[in-house]
């Protein structure tokens, strides 16, 4: 029987380890938190977007690195079995706008006791706070298994490096896995914030904290004004800046920016992306005609959020109290301009460390896709986040995930057949 060692027990971690205690192998799973699963539990605020209901081909455009690299994995295992896993596992899913998946239960403690229940199922061994320290190698370069911080030898045939990323390291996911895969030889594209919320220089924007904006256009351009990103959907703002769905999606092209530039980015939000100048101008013209008395201000209330009226008059530089039928022609085109291009400067994107997922990371070539076995030490196998491979929300991260963990787990165990 052969023995498969895990670091981390996260969704790739403990997927890999099902799928190998399924194909015959003694499995030990080494976890430095105190319980599995921890970030899974924050995923999707707490609701857990398990995968995408999309087909195979859109989660491969999902991807903004590296996408091709997941076509293998994403075959052996896939969305629809991953739907049919958690399902037979007594967790009962359901399909959300945008084709995301989540539990029936918005609870994603059941994902996570899922996974956990399976693993024991399989006898599945796992060792809580147990934090490896470095990956033990021979003279000649064989993997002979990993040493841990408390100075345990635990020899194995196969290693699965399944730690994550660098994005919310309370969860355990602080580069450890970068570390051992450079010890072994691995190169490490540089890792950096991917679905991360963006840091706003104007101080107005943080008067809008906790706003969320529906059906908008978020556009982001460079200095020279060319378009770098364009995104429709919701928003929403912090005390720092933006975030929601539509930022997240950005964020990754504009972090690849910032890596190379180092400059401030224009941005402006259409907070009526559905009408054109000419028919928001109608649209003013008739709410003026029916309410003629009322206040610039009060018209506002018409057209957007309570939140954002008094930013809005500020920006525009019309007096709050003027009357809607006083205001003219030049007046109404500030208003539509401010409408359809709400603007700000971004400076950058929050810290790695509140980023959804990681960036960059183990360079896709020197790992096979067919396995997930490292091209440069037999018998260790790189998976889940730890990969310069990202997606965009919508699930597309955690299956990625689910699969590559299946695949390296399923390969480890049947090394012999593969070769």
């Amino acid at each position: 029987m052969k023995k498969v060692v895990i670091i981390g027990a996260g969704a790739s971690g403990m997927m890999a380890a099902i799928a190998a205690a399924e194909n015959g192998a003694e499995v030990l799973v080494l976890e430095k938190n105190d319980r599995a699963g921890k970030k899974i539990r924050i995923t999707g605020k707490g609701r857990c977007n398990v995968t995408s209901a999309k087909a195979l081909e859109e989660h491969i455009k999902s991807f903004a690195h590296n996408g091709k690299f997941m076509y293998t994995p994403l075959n052996r295992l896939t969305p629809e079995e991953t739907y049919r896993f958690f399902e037979e596992a007594g967790v009962p899913l359901k399909v959300e706008r945008g084709d995301r998946v989540f539990p029936q239960s918005d609870n994603a403690q059941d994902i996570v006791d899922a996974l956990v229940k399976r693993m024991a199922k399989k006898n599945v061994q796992v060792k809580f706070n147990k934090a490896v320290k470095t990956i033990l190698r021979s003279q000649e370069g064989k993997l002979l298994g990993v040493m841990c911080d408390d100075g345990e030898l635990i020899m194995a045939d196969s290693v699965i490096i399944a730690t994550g990323g660098a994005s919310y390291p309370g969860t355990g996911s602080s580069g450890d896995g970068y570390k051992f895969a450079k010890s072994v030889g691995h190169k490490i594209v540089d890792i950096r914030p991917a679905l991360v919320p963006l840091v706003v220089k104007e101080s107005d924007i943080s008067q809008l904290q906790g706003l969320s904006l529906r059906n908008v256009k978020l556009s982001v351009y460079d200095k020279k004004g060319k378009l770098l990103v364009s995104q429709f959907g919701e928003l929403l703002f912090t005390h720092f800046g933006l975030s929601g769905p539509v930022v997240l999606t950005a964020s990754g092209i504009l972090s690849d920016y910032w890596q190379k530039n180092k400059e401030e980015l224009m941005g402006d939000i259409d907070l009526k992306p559905a009408l054109s100048r000419e028919k928001l101008d109608e649209r003013l013209l008739r709410e003026i005609k029916e309410l003629p008395k009322r206040s610039y201000k009060n018209l506002l209330g018409a057209l957007m959020p309570q939140l954002l009226i008094a930013p809005f008059i500020n920006r525009s530089g019309i007096p709050y109290n003027k009357l809607s039928n006083q205001l003219t022609k030049e007046d109404r085109e500030v208003i539509i301009d401010l409408l359809k291009g709400y603007w700000f400067t971004l400076t950058g994107t929050r810290p790695l460390a509140e980023g959804i997922v990681t960036a960059g990371g183990v360079n896709v070539k020197e790992v096979s896709p067919k396995t997930m076995e490292s091209k440069i030490c037999p018998n260790l196998y790189i998976v889940g986040e730890l990969l310069d491979v990202d997606a965009v929300t919508g699930g597309f991260n955690l299956q990625a995930a689910f699969s590559t963990g299946y695949l390296a787990g399923l390969s480890a165990a049947q090394k012999e057949n593969i070769e």
